[in-house]
């Protein structure tokens, strides 16, 4: 799957890559949202800011917090990267409007529902990568 530049026409197989994955997050938080008491997201932007938001917090917060517990997650066998997807998905939560978590209970399971079911979407939309051999 390539994506095209409008200004330029220049072909980017990768922006394709990063839409689906965008999605994939997005139809997870609003799974999250209708499986797991305690999770609203209230629209489609939403959770499309969610994910974007995810992303970032993926890339650049989440590294460092594992960093950070790194002898915590060694003697839980890693179980702790779980209670740091958990603070994540609760602090989101707290700072966008229209995405609500009751409690550190409902941020556990709904980022475990939200990283399920993210994943199964990526694979299933990249099954038609060509990439792959």
């Amino acid at each position: 799957m390539t994506v095209v530049c409008f200004r330029c026409g220049a072909i980017n197989p990768n922006g394709m890559k990063l839409i689906i994955k965008w999605f994939a997050v997005a139809v997870g938080f609003f799974v999250a949202a209708r499986f797991v008491p305690g999770v609203h997201v209230d629209g489609f932007m939403t959770a499309i800011l969610l994910a974007a938001i995810w992303g970032i917090l993926g890339l650049i917060v989440r590294p460092i917090l594992v960093v950070l517990t790194l002898p915590v997650t060694i003697v839980t066998f890693g179980l702790f990267i779980f209670v740091i997807n958990a603070a994540l998905f609760a602090w989101l939560g707290g700072v966008i409007q229209g995405f609500e978590v009751d409690g550190f209970g409902a941020a556990l399971l709904g980022s475990l529902v939200m990283s399920i079911v993210s994943s199964v979407v990526k694979g299933i939309l990249d099954r038609g990568d060509d990439d792959r051999d």
